[in-house]
């Protein structure tokens, strides 16, 4: 069980702070990573081996291998010589309780834009992460991601809208 910020030393809170802030480091590796289109850097951010990971309608995976898979699909799909989708992921409002020296729990707060360029589509959603980490090789990775939706919505691009994609691929 966590202990009360009074029954830990100085040294203790001063090694949670630099804990919390690789923790939300890794959370903004992963939504760049997300966004840059990067699957080798998204599935860094997990655990090598069994994780709960529940992204609502993209799906629930038992490990993180899985969920890269449809990243990379949706993510690197190509159209008209650039990207099919293009996803913007505005994290805030971390609250992240340190467990022990390997072990923390967070929620995040998501604001997501996306610009689906098969669909002529914009996708508008607020939502919830639920997170859970573990230190696995010197490093924090999610060992826990559970997203919950809390509304969308989704419009057709007006008439005239211009995507100019300026990301490199």
């Amino acid at each position: 069980m966590a202990e009360t910020a009074g029954e830990r030393s100085l040294e203790q809170r001063v090694a949670d702070l630099e804990r919390i802030e690789a923790i939300k480091a890794l959370k903004h590796r992963y939504w760049s990573a997300c966004d840059g289109k990067d699957p080798v850097a998204f599935r860094d951010c997990f655990t090598k081996g069994a994780a709960s990971i529940d992204y609502g309608s993209l799906g629930t995976f038992a490990d993180a291998d899985a969920l890269t898979r449809v990243f990379t699909d949706i993510a690197l799909r190509e159209v008209d010589g650039g990207y099919a989708v293009l996803d913007m992921h505005h994290g805030f409002h971390p609250v992240i309780t340190v467990l022990d020296d390997s072990t923390a729990s967070g929620t995040w707060t998501l604001r997501f834009r996306q610009v689906n360029r098969v669909d002529n589509t914009e996708l508008l959603m607020a939502a919830e992460y639920d997170d859970e980490y573990v230190v696995e090789d010197g490093r924090w990775k999610m060992v826990k991601s559970h997203v919950r939706p809390l509304w969308t919505i989704l419009r057709p691009l007006p008439e005239g809208t211009q995507v100019n994609q300026v990301m490199g691929r």
